[in-house]
């Protein structure tokens, strides 16, 4: 079991108050992942949870046992950092089987255990190699093997992948995935990335300065976000965002539309703009268009290969029915 609640949890540091009273649950078995910019409380939050910082008030309880007060080694948590922190002169087998010696496993059972998690990990092959033979993927893997020989009630995932190139990143993106479908334990993951955040979680939680701004899954964070902050974070590339007359048309303070929710034509659209840099990816293409009325160039994205270029004038046209509208206070309107 892996239900974790918090109840109204804060943390200050002196007078500096990081993290304002919050609740959330995380189920048994899901995977939620912690999303923000940088200083927004995430880490910090991770942190309270797995009993590495002290909470300054409120509660935490993992399946119903309140679990505030008591060490993080017996919390039945198992934490996976940005920084592997292998040993370097130990082999795999002896840094997998590292947590289960400190508690005096039997021998047996540890020799089992660190056979099982290296199969999950494909790590059977590597068992007797010494870290600095592997590469950085690998490494990874060894330090999530570490944590499931612990067999956990939940891991606690802190930017395991900042470390890594772009391609071992997407690797090791479905590798974690694939592993929570197969382990069915709770995990909590902490990025800044919102891309990793999209396409790992069953539940996002959306943070800033230290506030829950939402929390749902994916999709519904992507077509309902709640207020600006989300709908300008959750989405890559970001949502379009419009304020002055064009939205007031629409009786907004902010309007809201994603590039692929823009139709071009060469003429016959609301708005007439000029293409600008385009990136072309193969599957789609992405322009940057400048229009009449409009502050910020608009970001459009089109299926495929598509003949314009710099300088063409084109029109667009927003999917009225993928319109999001936000008040002075940059909060959705029903």
């Amino acid at each position: 079991m892996g239900r974790i609640t918090l109840d109204k949890v804060r943390k200050a540091f002196g007078d500096v108050e990081v993290i304002p009273p919050l609740d959330l649950t995380i189920e048994d078995g899901e995977f939620v992942v912690f999303v923000g910019p940088s200083g927004c409380g995430k880490s910090t939050l991770l942190r309270l949870i797995a009993g590495l910082e002290d909470v300054s008030s409120g509660e935490i309880r993992i399946d119903g046992e309140d679990a505030t007060m008591v060490p993080p080694a017996k919390r039945g948590l198992a934490m996976v950092f940005q920084s592997y922190a292998l040993y370097p002169h130990m082999s795999v087998r002896k840094n997998i089987a590292f947590p289960l010696r400190m508690a005096k496993m039997d021998a047996a059972e540890q020799d089992r255990r660190v056979k099982a998690a290296a199969e999950v990990l494909n790590l059977t092959d590597y068992l007797d190699r010494r870290p600095g033979q592997l590469s950085g993927g690998q490494r990874q893997r060894v330090a999530i093997g570490r944590a499931i020989v612990r067999e956990p009630a939940a891991f606690l995932f802190d930017e395991p992948l900042s470390n890594l190139d772009a391609a071992l990143r997407v690797g090791m993106r479905l590798e974690i995935s694939e592993l929570h479908k197969r382990l069915k334990t709770t995990m909590i993951y902490v990025t800044h990335d919102q891309v990793e955040a999209m396409t790992m979680a069953d539940k996002i939680v959306v943070l800033r300065a230290g506030n829950i701004e939402q929390v749902g899954s994916p999709l519904e964070l992507y077509r309902n976000p709640r207020n600006l902050f989300v709908a300008g974070f959750i989405g890559s590339p970001k949502m379009n965002l419009i304020t002055g007359p064009v939205a007031a048309q629409h009786d907004a303070t902010t309007i809201g539309i994603r590039p692929e929710h823009i139709r071009v034509s060469p003429d016959g659209g609301d708005w007439q703009g000029t293409v600008g840099v385009s990136e072309h990816l193969g599957s789609d293409t992405f322009f940057h268009v400048t229009c009449d009325g409009i502050a910020e160039p608009l970001t459009v994205r089109v299926g495929g290969e598509v003949d314009l270029r710099y300088g063409d004038t084109v029109h667009l046209t927003p999917d009225p029915d993928h319109l999001h509208r936000f008040d002075a206070q940059g909060l959705r309107i029903a």
